[in-house]
């Protein structure tokens, strides 16, 4: 079997590919983890009885690598991943800094992988985490009745950002319960994150954040450039997962049957629907979870050929660390 690089192993989409590569029967000596920089003797869980030794991103040799995953920082992306294409190597950014990039055919899988002959310069690219757990339920109602338009609430965990998210959670909630100050404790987010919402997720970009931005920018790479798409972004205090309360116009006439009858054939997605109280799924329910759940489908009866639904997701996973092992196995052949 071909070797496969994942950069950036230690948290993130990098972590759970590796997971999912251990649970598909993936041999441990077929994988390379690497890091930016690790120590000598640095290792990661593959599956439940094998660890990989972390190497160095800085000066490693891809000419043995057929597939490498590209799940770090955009900086260190564009640095590195020229290295891996002259070494032969076919590149999976997951980074976002092809995003735009007319040469990187982006790929929701089960949509347009029919797009991955197009890759000329040996690179893809996928949508972000939060995109994804958006863009994978809304695949069969794009192709039967055409989105006009979207517009996206999102509801991100603190580990959005990674383990520091988290543990500024987890170290805000402690002291705030032991009635201690948190003024040493604010260095991810911008406000306090502990019993809070902060309307920002990413960096500014005049008056949208990165994060709001990337909606916009990769699902028009996805769907198309008539589609206009709208996205609010904030960061919640839970640790794990994405939560989203998404309205669509269509082209065509719709009603909640119709979108029903969609999602329930569409892959890797759930539909938990249930005019009662707790007949919905939330965020503690889908941890560890590899499908995308819906509940609280509605008609959008404000425009025209409109719905609204609720969507969570361990993102992740289910959404970002799945689309890529479908192309790893893709691209493997």
């Amino acid at each position: 079997m071909p070797k496969i690089a994942i950069v950036g192993v230690e948290q993130g989409i990098g972590k759970e590919v590796l997971n999912l590569l251990a649970e598909q029967g993936y041999n441990h000596k077929d994988i390379v983890a690497l890091e930016l920089r690790s120590a000598l003797g640095n290792m990661v869980s593959f599956g439940e009885d094998d660890e990989l030794d972390v190497v160095s991103l800085d000066g490693f040799d891809f000419k043995t690598i057929k597939i490498a995953v590209f799940a770090t920082g955009a900086e260190i992306a564009r640095k590195y991943i020229p290295s891996a294409l002259k070494a032969g190597a076919k590149v999976i950014d997951a980074t976002g800094s092809s995003i735009g990039n007319p040469d990187v055919p982006m790929i929701l899988y089960g949509h347009n992988e029919d797009k991955i002959n197009l890759a000329t310069k040996g690179i893809v690219a996928v949508p972000s985490a939060e995109v994804s757990q958006m863009l994978i339920p809304l695949q069969n109602l794009h192709r039967q009745y055409h989105i006009n338009r979207i517009v996206v609430s999102t509801y991100s965990s603190a580990g959005t950002v990674g383990r520091a998210g988290m543990d500024e959670l987890f170290n805000q909630t402690r002291k705030i319960f032991m009635n201690e100050t948190l003024a040493d404790e604010q260095s991810v987010f911008h406000k306090q994150v502990a019993f809070n919402v902060i309307p920002h997720v990413g960096e500014f970009m005049g008056e949208e954040t990165s994060s709001e931005w990337a909606f916009n920018a990769e699902s028009k790479q996805i769907l198309g450039q008539d589609v206009k798409v709208h996205a609010n972004c904030a960061i919640i205090p839970a640790f794990v997962g994405c939560a989203q309360f998404i309205n669509v116009e269509f082209a065509k006439e719709i009603d909640v049957a119709d979108a029903k009858r969609e999602f329930k054939q569409t892959p890797q997605v759930v539909v938990f629907d249930k005019q009662t109280d707790g007949g919905y799924v939330t965020l503690h329910d889908v941890q560890g979870e590899n499908d995308i759940y819906i509940s609280r489908l509605r008609q959008d009866t404000s425009v025209e050929n409109g719905i609204s639904f609720w969507c969570v997701a361990d993102a992740l996973r289910a959404a970002a660390a799945y689309n890529i092992f479908a192309l790893i196995k893709s691209m493997s052949h």
